[in-house]
């Protein structure tokens, strides 16, 4: 199957969201911004990208188990056959974890609706995020014991509710704290309505923080276009409109000691210690005076950072793999790669071969992007690649 290439651009005009529920303004912390500069850009040469599979639908989420198997979620724009899907061991994509979880009907309170964002931790449990937008169900967050076969492994399920959750909410990543039994959860909701959710585990509580502050909201003040057009949608009267993303990308480092997050459609990358997340007796306001900007960022809603501290961004306007590192005080974006088979690259995850796992899912090619029209040519790549280096700046092959 022949391959269509990206031809894509950034313009400064305001940015757009996955989330199509309508525009949103970014009320901006002028005193908070930071002017990050980006004086150079390095780019690596495609050779060295490695497709190592090709996903049966357009992929919202990418987890690989401890045995290294893939599991990815299946997007909802694509309007898919299973939420979830699974790679086996006959290299046959299968339901996962089994058909009837991914067969909606009355009753059933394990189906899943629509799943996005999806890991696996260290004990084989993988936790996939229902956002439930598919069928207007009650969003939720099911753990599943990858060990305990297709019938077995319930491990947990929390479901989600006011005021955690929104009429608004459009649930999208999270991320698993190493060392406290916590998830954090992004969701960008209506751009104005952004927010964290923080979840604990034991308890099985749900917190709403961070709505209203500036780093979660969209800036409307750059869009994007991709295949030489903007990336537009309609709104339910039928008017086009720029669809504005909030906070989307989630990442913590391997001490559990930092959030990294941001807007999918905007300039900076943020962060706060995790313990001011689990603590309760913080309101909004003072959790959101601990957060700190960290450095710039491109339009992306998937991002990964490694045990040295370089934050990978899945560059959506780029067509790239970017990143930004300690070794220059992250104040320079780099390119690891570009390649115009990244189109659309997101789910960036650490396999256990240490190298960086991602897809390539033209989410700007559905129907909800394009008039109606589905002009997506699966199957969709999955991608590995060497990170950095243990010392400087440059990849190796």
């Amino acid at each position: 199957m022949q391959r269509k290439s990206a031809i894509s651009r950034v313009r400064p005009r305001g940015f757009v969201a996955a989330c199509l529920f309508g525009l949103a303004l970014l009320p901006v912390d002028p005193a908070a911004a930071i002017d990050f500069e980006f004086p150079t850009l390095f780019k690596r040469n495609a050779d060295g990208l490695d497709p190592v599979e090709q996903a049966p639908c357009g992929p919202g989420g990418l987890a690989i188990t401890p045995s290294g198997d893939y599991i990815i979620s299946c997007h909802q724009f694509f309007n898919p056959t299973y939420s979830v899907v699974r790679l086996n061991r006959d290299g046959i994509w299968e339901a996962f974890p089994n058909i009837s979880m991914n067969t909606p009907a009355p009753g059933n309170q394990l189906a899943l609706d629509s799943v996005l964002g999806i890991v696996c931790d260290e004990d084989g449990v993988v936790w996939m995020l229902d956002n439930g937008r598919r069928s207007q169900t009650a969003p939720k967050l099911v753990g599943w014991d990858t060990t305990k076969g297709k019938t077995g492994g319930t491990h947990k399920i929390i479901n989600f509710v006011a005021p955690a959750v929104l009429k608004t909410s459009f649930l999208r990543n999270l991320v698993l704290d190493p060392e406290e039994p916590f998830i954090y959860i992004s969701d960008p909701a209506l751009g104005q309505d952004a927010a964290v959710i923080v979840v604990d585990l034991n308890t099985g509580l749900t917190r709403r923080i961070l709505q209203g502050h500036y780093s979660v909201q969209p800036d409307e003040n750059i869009a994007l276009e991709l295949d030489g057009k903007p990336v537009e949608a309609k709104t339910q009267d039928g008017r086009t409109v720029q669809p504005l993303a909030g906070v989307s990308p989630l990442a913590i480092d391997r001490e559990g000691k930092w959030l990294y997050f941001g807007p999918m459609y905007g300039r900076y990358l943020y962060r706060i210690q995790t313990e001011f997340l689990r603590d309760p007796t913080l309101d909004n306001t003072q959790i959101g005076s601990k957060v700190q900007a960290f450095s710039g960022k491109p339009i992306c809603d998937s991002i990964a950072i490694d045990p040295r501290g370089n934050v990978y961004f899945g560059d959506i306007g780029g067509n790239a793999i970017g990143y930004v590192t300690p070794d220059d005080k992250y104040l320079q974006y780099h390119y690891l790669i570009q390649d115009g088979r990244l189109i659309w690259p997101g789910g960036l995850t650490f396999g256990n071969d240490g190298k960086l796992h991602f897809f390539s899912n033209q989410l700007h090619r559905t129907p909800i992007y394009n008039g109606g029209k589905d002009v997506s040519a699966p199957p969709f790549e999955i991608f590995r690649i060497k990170p950095l280096p243990k010392k400087g700046l440059w990849p190796t092959r």
